[in-house]
């Protein structure tokens, strides 16, 4: 089985010790412990938008779209991180409906360009919050959140809930957790992505949607 992770920084692994450590490689070792062969692939980069991902996919991940019985597909922090993040900088209002709307126009082009040349289950992962001190950024989660749930059924995608995983929880699963406001990221330092820890609870909870058919994981992850 080929199992392709498509996303941005956090597919990507940034905060892991290793890519190793990073959740699409647990997930890849923990299917082949539990005797489902597997080969694992990774399209996504540190700063990708939906638009990026989107064009990756269309260009040189063609090919192991193709190829791929299982994707997760995990995008749209970035999309809006980005513009919120520049709105707070500047003491603007933030409107996050024309952000979201180009969102669910990209993630449906991903969706789509999957159903057309791939006969893949498609898993759409949801953003956790790692700023769950702010209002306004749990109010900007919901609704990307909601937005990624809407496409995906769409499509016909299963949606992994990575949100719940995390709730409550993120200052140990988050690597440079500062005190979970937006603020902790306007100094140049982005406390945003999962430590390890947070990419082994990250993988235990997708295995599921993973294999062949839905089952339970309840082991160690190595």
């Amino acid at each position: 089985m080929l199992y392709v992770a498509l996303g941005d920084s956090i597919t990507f692994g940034e905060s892991a010790s290793s890519r190793a450590r990073a959740y699409p490689q647990l997930s890849t070792a923990a299917l082949n412990a539990r005797r489902y062969p597997t080969r694992g692939a990774v399209i996504a980069r540190s700063g990708w938008s939906s638009s990026d991902l989107l064009r990756a996919i269309e260009g040189p991940g063609r090919n192991l779209i193709r190829q791929a019985e299982v994707i997760t597909v995990w995008i749209g922090g970035i999309d809006v991180a980005n513009y919120a993040l520049e709105a707070y900088r500047n003491q603007q209002p933030i409107d996050l409906v024309p952000i979201l709307a180009e969102y669910s126009q990209n993630l449906g082009a991903i969706l789509s360009y999957i159903r057309a040349n791939s006969r893949a289950r498609i898993v759409c992962c949801t953003q956790y919050n790692p700023f769950p001190n702010s209002p306004i950024a749990v109010a900007g989660i919901q609704q990307l959140n909601s937005t990624t749930n809407l496409v995906a059924r769409r499509f016909g995608a299963v949606t992994a809930p990575v949100h719940s995983w995390f709730e409550g929880r993120q200052q140990n699963l988050i690597y440079g957790y500062q005190n979970g406001v937006i603020e902790d990221a306007l100094n140049g330092f982005f406390p945003i992505h999962p430590n390890n820890r947070g990419h082994q609870v990250i993988a235990r909870g997708l295995f599921p949607f993973l294999t062949p058919r839905r089952s339970t994981y309840a082991d160690q992850l190595i």
